[in-house]
Parts: C-alpha cells; sequence; structure tokens
C-alpha cells in the first residue's frame, strides 16, 4: 500500500505512522459487520481504507494538539515538522479513499465521506468548546459523536454495506459502531487523567494542557468549583500531575466509567434489536467488552 511510487516525504512518516500500533478496532468492525463468507479482498479493502482515515485524523490532530508522542513514537508533526504533517495526513486520507473505491460501493464510500465530514464538524465543535469550563455533558457527548463515533459508525456500516445488507441493518450496526466509538472516548478521558505515559504512550493530562475539556473534568468542576482555578493554571503552563490527582479524587472518574457502561449496554441493545445480515454478533459484543476492559 505504501511502497514504490510513492514521494518518501510522505511514505516514510505515513508508514511511521501506521506501524505504531494501537488496537485496530476500527477495521476489525468491518470484519465483524459482515458475513464471514463474504470475499476478503472488499472487507480488507473497506478495513485498510478505515484505518487509513483514522490514522490520517491522528497526524492532523497531534499537529493541532502540539502533541509530541503518539503511541510512545514522536508525533509526525514533531520528528517532521508541521508542513509535513498536513502533506501526510492528506496522502492517507488520499489512499483511504483509493481503498475503498476498489470495492466498487458507492454506499461504503458515502458512509466514510459522511465520517470525514463528521470528523471535520467535530474538530470544529472541539475548537468552540476550546477551554470552555462551563461546557455542559449533552454538549461533550455531541463533540464524542462528531469525532470518535462516527468513525466508528462508518465501519460497522462499510462493513454491512460491502455485503448488500439492508438499510435498517446497516442503520443498525451502524448504531452500535457509535456508541461504542463514544464509549471509547469516554474510557480514553480517564486513561488521560489516571494513566501513566507507559500505559498510554503520551504524556499524562494531555487534554488539560491543550484546553480539551472532558466529561470527567466537567463532573469535577461541577462538584468542586475551586478546581476551575487548577485546570486554568495547566493550560497556562503548569505541571499537570497534581490537578489530575485532584480530578482522579472526585467523583468524576466514577460517574465518567458508569456513563460509558451505560452506553455499552445501549450499544449491546440496538445490536440485537434485530437482523444483522450475517455479521458475527458475538464477535461484535466481544469488541464491546474490549472498549470496557481498556479501564477495567
Amino acid at each position: 500500500l505504501l511502497g514504490d511510487g510513492w514521494s518518501e516525504a510522505v511514505a516514510d512518516p505515513g508508514r511511521r505512522s501506521l506501524a505504531a500500533g494501537g488496537k485496530r478496532l476500527r477495521p476489525l468492525l468491518v470484519f465483524c459487520a459482515a458475513p464471514a463468507d463474504h470475499p476478503a479482498e472488499d472487507l480488507i479493502a473497506g478495513a485498510a481504507a478505515v484505518e487509513l482515515l483514522h490514522v490520517a485524523t491522528l497526524v492532523h490532530d497531534d499537529l493541532i494538539d502540539g502533541a509530541r508522542l503518539r503511541r510512545g513514537e514522536p508525533t509526525v508533526a514533531h520528528r517532521f515538522g508541521p508542513e509535513r504533517a498536513v502533506e501526510t495526513g492528506d496522502f492517507l486520507f488520499s489512499l483511504a479513499v483509493r481503498e475503498l473505491r476498489r470495492t466498487g460501493s458507492a454506499d461504503a464510500v458515502r458512509a466514510l465521506a459522511q465520517a470525514s465530514l463528521d470528523r471535520s464538524r467535530g474538530e470544529g465543535v472541539a475548537g468552540e468548546q476550546s477551554d470552555d469550563l462551563s461546557l455542559r455533558e449533552d454538549a461533550y457527548t455531541t463533540r464524542c459523536r462528531l469525532k470518535s463515533g462516527a468513525l466508528f459508525a462508518a465501519a460497522c456500516e462499510i462493513g454491512a454495506c460491502l455485503s448488500a445488507a439492508s438499510d435498517g441493518e446497516a442503520a443498525r450496526l451502524g448504531a452500535f459502531g457509535s456508541a461504542i466509538g463514544v464509549a471509547f472516548q469516554l474510557f480514553d478521558d480517564i486513561l488521560d487523567l489516571t494513566g501513566s505515559p507507559e500505559q498510554t504512550g503520551k504524556a499524562r493530562g494531555g487534554d488539560l494542557r491543550d484546553g480539551t475539556i472532558t466529561l470527567p473534568v466537567i463532573f469535577a468542576l461541577a462538584e468542586d468549583p475551586g478546581l476551575a482555578e487548577d485546570v486554568r493554571a495547566v493550560r497556562g503552563g503548569a505541571d499537570a500531575d497534581a490537578t489530575c490527582e485532584r480530578i482522579a479524587r472526585s467523583t468524576g472518574i466514577a460517574r465518567t466509567r458508569e456513563r460509558a457502561l451505560g452506553i455499552v449496554a445501549d450499544a449491546r441493545a440496538a445490536l440485537d434489536a434485530g437482523p444483522v445480515h450475517g455479521a458475527d454478533r458475538a464477535a461484535l459484543h466481544q469488541i464491546a467488552e474490549a472498549v470496557i476492559d481498556r479501564h477495567a
């Protein structure tokens, strides 16, 4: 996919980004949302497209956030500079579209395009919400659906589209994916505050440093309004560890986990609400459980 024929200026950082690891849940959803006997070539192309788009967004996100590490490795922006990060993200996105076009499914291409549009809208919403210490839970959840849920939903919908599922079945699988994506983000927000760099591959409290207000912080601020001063101080350059510990001592972490568990339960209910055209329902339930297990 990233072999000969591409400029090394973008192919090399593209390879590094794809090889950095990750759970690969999104491409796995493509396979699990389709019957086991469906032609592998189409599913491989669909899964590759989803992962390429996901990694493209990470490359751009790291540039926007000024992140230095991703999965324990220097980000493209930090290693190669901002211009190369923009070019690499654009390159990976273009490859995603090319791979999905190989399937000949216009519906699958539309699903990926919608996810990309939603992701862009979510990035705009995130910018509007930056440093907003009065942010409400519903506004936060909307951001999560756009930035995180959309690509999980698209992965399930692409698997369904490639296997000729009905519109209703594709929508049901998409609803499952969206809910799993939102829950995944909630657990990720918890880990940003409680995980070690060795566990997460990035510095603790990164969201606080770049002004991203997450649900644990929303809950913690409601319980302890005086925390706002510490959150602002981290944004201004103060050490994040003490503020992370203060948030961890509040009920914000436990309440966020409770919300995430409820969302996973809703995802499972959506999946079991009707037929899903040969999708591996048991495997999809296991993925839902794996999302929970990442913060067990």
